[in-house]
């Protein structure tokens, strides 16, 4: 059997189709589970479980105007967790101004929608009075039904009386002040 040499290689490899080449078939060897097909598909208006998930990755890696992009376009998809993790970046400024009240309509998105952190985070929100009028009782009610959903800090801060405290270090006290 004939040993195929360094040139001849070469030559059979530049004779392969390239990967993300387009052809009137289609694309040989497409670009999967990168961060540029990622964008490609937020671009393109395609939204899925793993590509919502990877806004996750985008904003603890520090990239948050893309993850921006990202959970914008995942929540519009209805995709809850996706609002709440906008909550997340607009109460802490990530890749946008530090936005309390718009926080507090992500999370009340989310809750509208029955998403279990949604309820807990906007019932947190409304205990505060953070980003959003203060009422305690709808408030409380949120709590009570992320609780009942299972979820376990709820079931804390239920438990606790809802102490505020339960929910987060005093530390933070400071950035819930009622701003109404």
């Amino acid at each position: 059997m004939p040993r195929t040499t360094g040139p001849a290689l070469a030559l059979c490899l530049l004779a392969l189709p390239a990967a993300g080449e387009t052809s009137e078939f289609g694309t040989t060897n497409p670009e999967e589970l990168t961060m540029n097909r990622l964008m490609q598909n937020v671009e393109d208006g395609r939204v899925d479980m793993a590509t919502c998930a990877a806004g996750y990755l985008m904003t603890k890696s520090g990239r948050h105007e893309i993850a921006r992009e990202t959970f914008e376009a995942c929540a519009a998809a209805g995709y809850t967790q996706a609002m709440t993790w906008m909550s997340y970046m607009d109460q802490n400024g990530f890749g946008a101004d530090y936005d309390p009240d718009r926080a507090a309509d992500w999370d009340r998105q989310a809750a509208a929608a029955g998403d279990p952190v949604g309820k807990y985070n906007y019932g947190l929100s409304l205990l505060r009075g953070y980003g959003v009028a203060q009422d305690e009782a709808e408030g409380k009610r949120l709590i009570d039904e992320a609780a009942a959903a299972g979820l376990p800090i709820a079931r804390r801060v239920q438990a606790a009386g809802y102490s505020l405290d339960e929910a987060t270090p005093d530390a933070d006290n400071w950035r819930y002040a009622p701003g109404y």
